[in-house]
């Protein structure tokens, strides 16, 4: 894996971290392999419950780097994933973004892509491919209106301007703003409390939110039926009703 992105394990939180500050943590073709690599670690590994991604030198991420493309011509995405290795199939434990300064273009899609979302309350976000001639094709003009207004949503996407992170959160799109330079440490706090959690069921419970928003209502419930079942069949959920009656910690075993 290239030093482009680095991976730490705290606990069993797995960090994921853009190492490109000289250019704003843009993405290259090298880079989003390196990426691809470490979330198969997320999910490969039993011992990891869920991710943070986050970028070093004070920014989260500029998004493709064209300087770049335009060198190589290679695009920076992995196939059957897409852009950075996991836009178009992110992993299937959680994944918090923690951002610091620039999400803009690939990187606010990368952060659309996460499951929660820490950030600094002076970063900035916004979708500025229509001022390259360019549309937000990682997943930004598909996620957005899921997240947004559908007017606020149309605003950021047609006129490609930066979006204040406090006007994401008023939106609620960001789950938490911290202080500069705090992004990290808070979504670390985030992290510890799905991390208590049992991770099957935090597993599961991810799958059907983010397949059962496309559910038609008539078929829902039938839909979710086997990941009640699942659940319901697994050693945790006897775990976690003992742990209960026994008043103590459980001890999850994830099956």
């Amino acid at each position: 894996m290239t030093d482009w992105v680095q991976t730490t394990r705290e606990g069993s939180v797995l960090i994921i971290r853009l190492n490109r500050p000289q250019a704003r943590n843009a993405v290259n073709h090298d880079c989003a392999m390196a990426l691809a690599e470490a979330f198969e670690q997320l999910d490969g590994d039993e011992d990891i419950r869920l991710g943070i991604l986050t970028g070093e030198g004070g920014h989260f991420s500029a998004g493709m780097d064209l300087k770049d493309f335009a060198a190589s011509g290679r695009r920076p995405r992995v196939d059957g994933k897409g852009f950075a290795g996991f836009t178009e199939a992110p992993p299937t434990k959680p994944l918090i973004a923690a951002v610091e300064g620039y999400a803009l273009a690939g990187g606010f899609e990368m952060v659309l892509a996460c499951d929660l979302i820490v950030a600094a309350d002076n970063a900035t976000f916004g979708l500025p491919e229509v001022k390259r001639g360019l549309i937000a094709g990682a997943g930004g003009l598909l996620r957005l209106p899921k997240h947004l207004p559908f007017h606020i949503a149309m605003e950021a996407a047609l006129t490609g301007e930066h979006i204040s992170a406090s006007r994401l959160h008023a939106y609620g799109l960001i789950n938490i703003l911290t202080e500069p330079g705090q992004a990290l440490a808070q979504a670390q706090v985030l992290a510890e409390k799905i991390a208590a959690n049992g991770p099957l069921a935090v597993q599961l419970t991810k799958q059907v939110v983010c397949q059962g928003v496309d559910w038609p209502q008539g078929e829902m419930f039938a839909r979710q039926a086997p990941f009640m079942d699942q659940i319901l069949r697994s050693e945790d959920a006897r775990e976690g009703a003992r742990a209960f009656a026994e008043k103590r910690a459980p001890a999850w075993r994830g099956k």
